[in-house]
């Protein structure tokens, strides 16, 4: 029988998407005993991971089937030599492709199976946008008007809820395009258009729905104790069968990180970030912050 491990409730592990992810950022890992979690996954996946974090070149790291494999080894590195020292977290948080991290932390999915999820994920919506080619830009200062007068440009979607006056979103290249050159007159201080593969969490990405579908199917999602807060609703799930329909629907739905950040119990006062990310835990705190709840106390690094 198989001992659930003591679980701490002042802590929330947070797990980054794909953008983290830059030439050479698995090298202070290498040495690490957890660094045969790279070895594991490239052999399941017939990738060189290993190579992918310590020295390919940067337009080799942030193709999208590279970055989302690479991404998801390592911060499974980070979290099993976590867990070699420490007690486990009681609450999980990933954004975009770290959800399937998160979850494979947590529990509801084994390393392998999430590696095989995120493989054919990556590949897929690296096809979509082959079939419709889009990006994403982050947009800061705007209000609810701003936000309302997205709608004025055509093949343009929110995509990222990542706190107060910081959203992103998907679109053709066209659209996003046309967002530069209108963004301030409708309102956004600034438009600033990222670096990635495809327009990811909208319309765009529908191309890869059957394929991640067809994985997603034969995957088994086991219960946990943990709590793991969904992108796609900003709720609490304890594993099962109902994360297949979840991450379907990531896909092509906005991640409500702020959302998911609000539901955090008073209780939860530290995050543990994984690499390679250093954003989402600044995202937590702000999110508090700005929000102005009293009951509960920004969020502190533990690490």
């Amino acid at each position: 029988m198989t001992m659930s491990p003591v679980r701490d409730n002042h802590v929330v592990a947070l797990f980054p998407g794909q953008g983290s992810l830059v030439p050479g950022v698995g090298r202070p890992w290498a040495s690490d005993k957890s660094w045969n979690v790279i070895h594991e996954l490239s052999e399941v996946t017939n990738v060189d991971i290993a190579h992918l974090l310590l020295t390919a070149e940067h337009d080799e790291v942030v193709q999208t089937d590279n970055a989302q494999i690479a991404t998801y080894a390592l911060s499974l590195v980070g979290w099993d030599s976590y867990q070699r020292r420490m007690s486990s977290p009681a609450v999980f948080l990933g954004h975009s492709l770290g959800e399937f991290t998160a979850l494979a932390a947590a529990g509801v999915i084994d390393y392998v199976s999430g590696a095989k999820l995120v493989q054919a994920r990556g590949r897929a919506m690296k096809h979509a946008n082959d079939v419709a080619p889009g990006t994403m830009a982050a947009l800061m200062g705007g209000d609810d008007g701003a936000i309302a007068r997205l709608g004025e440009i055509d093949d343009l979607w929110l995509a990222n809820f990542n706190g107060e006056g910081q959203t992103v979103v998907s679109g053709s290249l066209d659209a996003i395009t046309e967002l530069e050159r209108r963004g301030k007159e409708m309102g956004w201080r600034r438009v600033t258009r990222l670096k990635v593969g495809g327009a990811f969490h909208s319309p765009l990405m529908r191309p890869a729905q059957t394929e991640l579908d067809n994985v997603l199917a034969t995957t088994t999602f086991h219960p946990t104790d943990a709590s793991v807060l969904a992108n796609v609703d900003g709720s609490t799930h304890n594993g099962g069968d109902v994360w297949r329909t979840l991450l379907s629907r990531q896909l092509t739905e906005p991640v409500q990180f702020m959302s998911a950040v609000l539901s955090l119990s008073s209780d939860v006062t530290h995050s543990l970030e994984m690499p390679p990310g250093a954003i989402l835990t600044g995202l937590t705190k702000r999110i508090r912050i700005f929000r102005e709840q009293s009951c509960v106390e920004p969020i502190e690094e533990q690490l």
